[in-house]
């Protein structure tokens, strides 16, 4: 059985002394936004083996003498960090899907073809076989039929 490691199982008691860390320090450490568990009804926190993990690193990044507002920013980079590398993940996936698609349908002749300037505001539709205005700095993206 796999255990979803952001559920939030652990009292606070328990999370500390995984942690290594006394049940005060983590309080602390929810108030100045550095791992911040999720609450139960009643107020009462409860980490996750996600959160036990972000603690054991926030101890050793204390003791190589980061100070506690540098934790809670590295803390933060690393959150925005793992955000984004979901988002890449899934437009992965669609563009993967999408390319699929595209590849098992047979080509069209009228399909057409567009152009993009370096800041992106000029896209405009081309006939198959048309360039772009001459001393364009356009972007044209090209797929040889199959």
């Amino acid at each position: 059985m796999i255990v979803d490691p952001y559920a939030p199982i652990f009292v606070i008691s328990v999370a500390a002394q995984l942690a290594g860390m006394h049940p005060q320090t983590l309080r602390q450490y929810d108030r100045l936004g550095i791992v911040m568990p999720n609450r139960a009804p009643g107020r009462a926190r409860r980490y996750s083996q996600h959160d036990v993990n972000m603690l054991r690193e926030v101890q050793r990044l204390s003791q190589l003498g980061v100070s506690l507002e540098g934790i809670r920013r590295i803390m933060q980079l690393e959150n925005q960090v793992d955000v984004l590398q979901a988002k890449v993940a899934e437009l992965s996936e669609q563009l993967q899907a999408a390319t699929a698609e595209m590849h098992s349908r047979p080509p069209r002749p009228s399909s057409r073809v567009f152009a993009a300037g370096l800041t992106g505001d000029d896209i405009v539709a081309l006939a198959r076989g048309q360039r772009p205005r001459p001393r364009s700095q356009a972007v044209v993206i090209w797929r040889p039929q199959r």
